[in-house]
């Protein structure tokens, strides 16, 4: 390989090193994205000026970039806090069942193209996260640090499954009108409902997979 191509691995290097010694996500992938325009011969000015471009061109990207300091500073105020505090005090409350309704939640609101009323920096981290180490706590025997960390990647991974497998059922999904385009190449003339419904067992699968595993989670910390 010659060194231009080295070079090129840069951004791929930061991105692993930086997720590698824990930083920020957000640090990591901007660090990322300045080595690319610099490897790339862009500079300052011209990376700049694609990022402006490309925020122009996909305006509904300023929502994320504008909503995720509010939700900082939310955050910083007590939001995880206070979700924590309503946890502690409803009774009887278990990790398992909190993320079976927030995947039913999140898997039906996917189905209707709602994909945006869920999501790790928006809904998980400050608020289904804190709510199910809190029913954690109250579990025989409450949660170490190691039982936090495993309840904060179960409730990842379930707004993960419930947005993967709903939005598939969405009519104007890009991977259903992807498939539509594929199929209409080769003759194959299928409607965009037509598609979506073939995607409504592996859906209905996935909830109810994910929905034993999150019962049984439960039913064997209940045992501990």
């Amino acid at each position: 390989m010659s060194a231009a191509t080295w070079w090129a691995l840069l951004p791929v290097a930061v991105v692993v090193l930086g997720f590698a010694l824990r930083q920020h996500p957000a640090r990591v992938v901007l660090v990322a994205a300045l080595s690319a325009g610099l490897v790339g011969g862009m500079g300052v000015v011209g990376l700049l000026e694609t990022l402006g471009s490309g925020f122009l061109s996909v305006r509904y990207l300023l929502l994320i970039v504008l909503a995720l300091p509010v939700i900082a500073q939310v955050e910083a105020h007590g939001l995880r806090a206070l979700a924590r505090r309503l946890v502690g005090s409803w009774r009887g409350a278990r990790p398992g069942r909190l993320l079976l309704g927030y995947l039913a939640l999140r898997q039906g609101s996917s189905a209707l193209g709602l994909t945006s009323l869920g999501g790790h920096p928006q809904m998980v981290r400050p608020l289904v996260a804190p709510m199910a180490e809190a029913a954690a706590e109250q579990e025989p025997g409450g949660a170490d640090a190691s039982e936090r960390e495993r309840t904060r990647a179960l409730a990842a991974a379930t707004d993960n499954v419930g947005l993967f497998f709903g939005e598939d059922l969405f009519l104007a999904f890009g991977a259903v009108l992807l498939m539509q385009a594929f199929f209409a190449e080769r003759g194959v003339e299928l409607a965009p409902l037509e598609i979506a419904l073939w995607g409504l067992p592996t859906a209905l699968l996935a909830f109810l997979i994910h929905g034993v595993r999150l019962l049984w989670r439960d039913r064997q910390r209940g045992r501990a």
